[in-house]
C-alpha cells in the first residue's frame, strides 16, 4: 500500500501553555516524502494553525 495514516499535531499550542489538538491524515508515501503539513482549527486557541506530522 502506497498510502499510510499519519498523525498531525498543532505547533502552536505547547508554546502557549495549552493543550495540543491532533488530528489523522493519510498521504501517498510515494509521492509526498516530506511531512505532512497542513492548516487545520486547533478549538482550544480557537483558531486555524498550523499542524505539523509527527510519529
Amino acid at each position: 500500500m502506497p498510502r499510510e495514516i499519519v498523525t498531525i499535531e498543532c505547533t502552536e499550542a505547547r508554546k502557549e501553555g495549552k493543550p495540543p489538538s491532533r488530528y489523522q491524515t493519510n498521504r501517498n508515501k510515494k509521492l509526498q516524502t516530506d511531512k505532512v503539513e497542513k492548516m487545520k482549527y486547533n478549538r482550544f486557541l480557537g483558531r486555524h494553525t498550523l499542524h505539523r506530522e509527527i510519529k
